[in-house]
């Protein structure tokens, strides 16, 4: 499945961004040998020779933007709001499942609870839709403002991702 994640990092101008941003996305990938993977692959925006993601899939997004810019306000709402959902959607499932379901039932991981039990508390993967630039999924909204706060060029850039 393919997914568009958004890691914020800091950087001068829009080629540093996007280098930095390509280190980011290696590490969930598992370029890097000390990171594990969390996704297959990724295509950032500025890659127009595959027909199958990023921009053919999704449309042209921005190759990177500064945060405090229209482009870069749109992403990071789009990351923030898709983080949020799908947190919601899993809490939603395991408060189901406890009320639901019984303890074996769990265990055998019946309707999937654990599964969702799993996606509320990860911090990389296809629940998690942004990133800092260290590839720390940002879970919650003070771990998001206290990047807006503490950068002052904090840039996004987008990425699809197949998992």
């Amino acid at each position: 499945m393919h997914m568009v994640i958004y890691t914020l990092v800091e950087a001068s101008t829009r080629d540093d961004a996007l280098a930095t941003g390509k280190s980011v996305f290696d590490r969930l990938v598992g370029v890097d040998p000390h990171a594990g993977a969390v996704f297959d692959y990724y295509v950032t925006f500025d890659d127009n020779e595959t027909t199958v993601a990023g921009p053919a899939r999704w449309g042209n997004l921005a190759v990177a933007a500064p945060v405090e810019s229209d482009e870069g306000e749109e992403l990071l709402e789009r990351g923030w709001e898709a983080t949020k959902e799908e947190f919601e959607r899993n809490l939603e499932r395991v408060k189901e499942a406890i009320d639901e379901l019984s303890d074996e039932e769990i265990m055998r991981d019946e309707d999937l609870a654990r599964h969702a039990f799993h996606q509320v508390g990860a911090y990389d993967g296809p629940s998690v839709f942004l990133y800092d630039q260290h590839a720390s999924g940002i879970r919650h909204r003070e771990h998001l403002d206290r990047l807006l706060e503490e950068s002052e060029d904090l840039w996004i850039v987008p990425a699809d991702v197949h998992f």
